[in-house]
Parts: structure tokens; sequence; C-alpha cells
């Protein structure tokens, strides 16, 4: 199916942009870090249009981006893999040498990250999966896909995703537990 210009636009403003914050949220579980994940919706987006001609107007948009979106993401997560690490230590160094440091800035910066953790033990949790098993969870259980959905987006058997899923609760389970005792929850199978 070829889209005039005009169509374009309207498909993608119609059936793409409102998904664009279930889109950073997905990107963001999965990149961990703001800016990555702003980054890996603009190139989903970009994909998107580029490749607009194959959307089957329609059929679910949603589950269409968040394929791409996470192909995207395996594909710059090989690339950084194979890069090795960059520090500009001159820079650095400069920086800590120079009048304007306040000696005080790295104590309170891990302070007030340390303070932004506690008390968020779940998306800590789920941020330490694996991402197969975080990637699942977040498609589930908080963007509501089927499996069938997931399996589509995923690229692998519907019994992987059950297999992958379950998997992953469980994980999720015994990471929470001892969390979900200190508010005074009891384990139902003692």
């Amino acid at each position: 199916m070829s889209y005039e210009s005009k169509d374009k636009q309207r498909v993608f403003n119609e059936e793409f942009m409102p998904h664009i914050d279930a889109m950073y949220n997905f990107a963001y579980r999965l990149t961990l870090d703001e800016d990555d994940a702003k980054d890996l919706v603009q190139e989903t987006f970009m994909k998107a249009y580029r490749f607009i001609n194959s959307f089957e107007t329609g059929t679910n948009a949603k589950a269409w981006l968040f394929r791409i979106l996470k192909n995207s993401f395996i594909n710059n997560y090989r690339k950084k893999s194979k890069q090795p690490n960059k520090v500009d230590y001159q820079e650095v160094e400069s920086f800590y040498n120079s009048d304007s440091v306040n000696e005080n800035i790295t104590t309170d910066l891990r302070v007030e990250t340390v303070q932004h953790l506690i008390g968020d033990e779940i998306t800590n949790a789920l941020n330490s999966l694996d991402v197969d098993f975080r990637t699942v969870i977040i498609l589930c259980d908080l963007e509501g896909f089927t499996y069938e959905e997931m399996a589509k987006i995923l690229d692998i058997p519907i019994g992987t995703v059950r297999s992958r899923l379950h998997r992953a609760r469980n994980l999720l389970k015994e990471k929470l537990k001892q969390y979900a005792s200190s508010l005074g929850y009891k384990d139902k199978r003692k």
C-alpha cells in the first residue's frame, strides 16, 4: 500500500501519535535513562514514518510501533556493547581542578539519588530484571498487550511469551517478597 504525502501525515497523526506516551514509557523502562528513551522514541517514529507504506491502516498501530522500538533498542544495545566505554579524563580532571567546583556537590548528588530510590522498590525490582523478562512484564502487565500481540512484537513463539512471563513474574515476586513482608503482607502458602 502506498500513501500520498497528505495521507502519510494523517495516518502518522491519527494512528501513531496517540501512542507517544506509551512508547516513551516502554523506552524508558528498557533504557532506564530519560535521554536514551527520548532518542529511542524519536528513532522509532522516524522509522515508522519512513516505512509507513508497510503499515496496514486499521491494524494495531501500537503493536507495530512497539515492535519497531524493541528492534531499535536491541540494535542500539548490540552496537553499544561492541564499543568500549569512553571517558574524557582530561575533561573530568579539568572540572575537578577548577575553582568553581563545590566539594559538597558530589555528596549531595549521591544523597539525592539515593533518596529517590528509597520507597520505589517495585520500580527497582522491575528494573533489576534481565531485559527479556522486564520487557514481557511491561508489555503484558503495564501496556495490556495480549500474548499474541506480544509474540509478534518480540518475534518469539507464544509459548515462549507465556513461559518468559511466568518466569518474570516469579522473579519479580521473589525480589519483592521482603518488601511485602515489611509492609505486613504474609505469605499465604505457609
